[in-house]
């Protein structure tokens, strides 16, 4: 049996959709690729982008900034000494864009000048930090991404 050019690039197509179709129906089907999104409610958040460039605007003018370092007991943000602790509310949310159920919040409560988030709690990799605090009513936010190893 003969296959000519035409039947032989038609069987090529169809190997070609068919492994094609494996991998599509594979990844939907297996619970290990998850397809979640980064923001639940996607349009209500996009709604509040304008209040959110406010705040981060607010945080970067300050003259004197927050600083997230990663250290080997963890996650350290240290404010400036001219913030008074008790006066700082807000929280600390951790993103990991990888699975949703990773993520999670830290409130921020200072009995001194800097808030510690153990190392344990974090698995390798990267982290988006979203930090959400206000300061003698005034509401800032900070944002930054650091990678733990």
């Amino acid at each position: 049996m003969k296959i000519n050019w035409g039947t032989g690039i038609v069987i090529a197509f169809a190997l070609f959709m068919t492994f094609i179709l494996y991998f599509v129906i594979k990844v939907q089907s297996d619970s290990k690729y998850d397809n979640e999104l980064v923001v639940d409610e996607y349009y209500k958040h996009d709604a509040k982008f304008g209040d959110e460039m406010v705040r981060i605007q607010s945080a970067q003018d300050l003259a004197q900034k927050p600083v997230i370092t990663d250290t080997a007991e963890g996650i350290t943000i240290i404010f400036p000494e001219v913030y008074v602790p008790k006066n700082i509310k807000g929280k600390v949310s951790f993103y990991r864009s990888s699975s949703e159920k990773l993520d999670f919040d830290v409130p921020i409560a200072l009995s001194g000048s800097s808030l510690l988030v153990p190392k344990n709690r974090l698995l390798d990799g990267r982290w988006e930090i979203n930090m959400e605090w206000q300061y003698n009513g005034k509401q800032y936010l900070t944002k930054e991404t650091v990678y733990i190893n």
